[in-house]
């Protein structure tokens, strides 16, 4: 405001308050503009973020989900058959099936790192059943009640996606009798 009045005074001499006075008038309209601009942008920025939101969630679920599950089939039939070679290899105890075994655990292992880039991690093994993750499947009984709950076996891995549930764990646990 004083560079203001400062102009004005050398412009127009006889009428440097009036000059002065429109100057601080414009000096205010241009304010105003300043902080509407402000809120157009602050407008602008929520919208453009709401919408790379929606663009995410499209995509992941419309079109990654449905791969991630098919990708959880493959592993589940990889890891069945990878069982069934281990039984059949200590049967046998042929050189031939252990190597099978041992291309099956590595490729197992490579769809794991495939999970991981898609952002899909295994449920971490606990020891009691946390219903929120897991599945029970069966209970077998037991007598000792600090064992009610327990985790006896895992038959099948779950999965967590974006941080969801995609699968429970499957598992079998103990209750008391």
């Amino acid at each position: 405001t004083r560079r203001v009045e400062n102009i004005a005074s050398i412009i127009l001499p006889a009428h440097a308050t009036e000059a002065a006075h429109h100057f601080q008038k414009i000096e205010e309209s241009l304010e105003s503009i300043r902080a509407s601009e402000s809120v157009n942008q602050r407008l602008f920025d929520s919208l453009h973020e709401e919408l790379l939101k929606y663009r995410d969630n499209f995509l992941y679920e419309s079109l990654q989900k449905p791969f991630v599950r098919d990708l959880i089939g493959v592993f589940d039939d990889l890891t069945t058959l990878a069982t069934q070679l281990k039984t059949a290899s200590e049967e046998r105890k042929s050189e031939r099936l252990k190597r099978w075994q041992e291309n099956l655990a590595n490729a197992i292992h490579g769809l794991v790192e495939v999970f991981h880039r898609l952002e899909v991690t295994e449920v971490e093994s606990k020891e009691f059943v946390d219903l929120a993750i897991h599945r029970v499947v069966t209970y077998e009984t037991t007598s000792r009640k600090e064992d009610d709950g327990r985790i006896k076996n895992r038959v099948k891995r779950g999965f967590i996606w974006r941080g969801n549930v995609l699968r429970p764990e499957e598992v079998i646990a103990l209750r008391c009798q």
